[in-house]
């Protein structure tokens, strides 16, 4: 399930259950979700009347806020990403003198290693789930990467 999937699911917790607030953490990661909610209250030093003045207008209520849904990043039609597994470091080839796995426009086949991503000193090969073509890779060689963050846009072959 992609990342925005899961804050999705979470902010429909948050509005089923009327919560402020939820997290979810896992060994490598941690989603927290809060709703902000604004609460105004008015202070009346005048004594209560038994009838209002003709002329009162009711109070108008303030709409609460919504918590504003998360908008995953646009993926092209007819292009599948390919997420990062855990949190790391990505690397695009075995060494630094060495060609990349893969680059834009490569064919890749299910199995074929895509890139590695090194988390507390191992070093992880990331495989091809499906056969297909290589259209963007997000991600700068070393640049460090989230769990669940997209690395590669492929078009199924």
């Amino acid at each position: 399930m992609a990342l925005s999937d899961r804050i999705r699911k979470l902010i429909g917790i948050l509005r089923e259950e009327d919560l402020d607030e939820i997290e979810v953490r896992t060994w490598f990661s941690g989603i927290r979700v809060v709703r902000r909610r604004s609460v105004s209250s008015v202070a009346s030093m005048e004594p209560a009347r038994e009838d209002p003045p003709a002329e009162a207008v009711p109070e108008a209520k303030t709409p609460e806020p919504e918590t504003p849904a998360v908008e995953p990043p646009a993926v092209e039609e007819g292009f599948e990403e390919i997420v990062s597994p855990m949190v790391g470091t990505f690397y695009r080839s075995a060494g630094p003198e060495m060609d990349a796995f893969v680059s834009e426009g490569s064919r890749v086949e299910t199995g074929q290693v895509l890139c590695i991503i090194e988390a507390m000193k191992l070093m992880n090969e990331i495989e091809a789930e499906k056969t297909g073509v290589i259209r963007k890779v997000l991600v700068e060689n070393s640049q460090p990467v989230e769990f669940g963050q997209p690395l590669f846009l492929v078009e199924s072959a």
